[in-house]
């Protein structure tokens, strides 16, 4: 059995899901689940608190999306490796995460998941992509407007169908904040409407509607 086994946190919002990949994790010697998180905003507390090698995020989680917390994670703990495991196979919900600094993205839904030797690859420095998404990360190269992760954020709790006041007590500033947020992203993104702009967002991957 190895000396220093590679730490590894798993966020995702269903338990059942992280019981069936905390025993794929664990039948590895090599691998140790150091602990488990159900939405954004709890990994990047655990990840302070645990200081994971490897953190095996999902996209859709409740409160804050899988981009915008490896976006806060790696701000505060850059040595962090992040891998996505999600069921979105889209383009722009690949993108979306490798822009934020994910080292990896698996689908779920794949029948020959090896996620331990996958773990195993973004901690010894490879990006590990499912085959079946190279194809499609490579052939697009559209630019996209660049967000900041508290607009992220913003833009994630308005797909939710949160008011600026909702929002505001979410992230804790002011109204006024968010409503300068809000028009910010509308001005950056060229939208000139809160419907525009949820469709514009889950359509690009910027975020998720669990």
């Amino acid at each position: 059995m190895p000396e220093h086994k590679i730490s590894v946190l798993l966020v995702d919002d269903h338990s059942l899901v992280r019981r069936g990949f905390r025993r794929l994790l664990e039948d590895d010697p090599e691998i140790a689940v150091v602990g488990e998180a159900s939405d954004g905003r709890e990994a990047v507390e655990m990840v302070a608190e645990l200081h994971p090698a490897v953190v095996v995020m999902d996209f859709a989680l409740p409160s804050m999306n899988g981009a915008i917390a490896t976006r806060m994670i790696l701000k505060s703990a850059p040595e962090t490796i992040v891998l996505m495991l999600s069921m979105h196979s889209e383009p722009t919900y690949v993108r979306t995460c490798l822009e934020a600094g994910a080292r990896g993205y698996l689908l779920k839904n794949a029948l020959d998941l090896e996620l331990a030797e996958a773990v195993k690859q973004v901690a010894g420095g490879a990006i590990v992509l499912d085959p079946r998404l190279e194809k499609l990360t490579k052939s697009d190269d559209e630019t996209r407007p660049a967000l900041t992760t508290r607009e992220l954020e913003v833009l994630q709790l308005i797909v939710h169908g949160k008011s600026s006041k909702d929002i505001a007590a979410i992230l804790g500033i002011s109204a006024n904040t968010i409503a300068v947020h809000r028009a910010n992203l509308m001005q950056t993104l060229g939208i000139h409407n809160t419907a525009e702009l949820v469709v514009y967002a889950i359509r690009n991957g910027l975020a998720s509607i669990s």
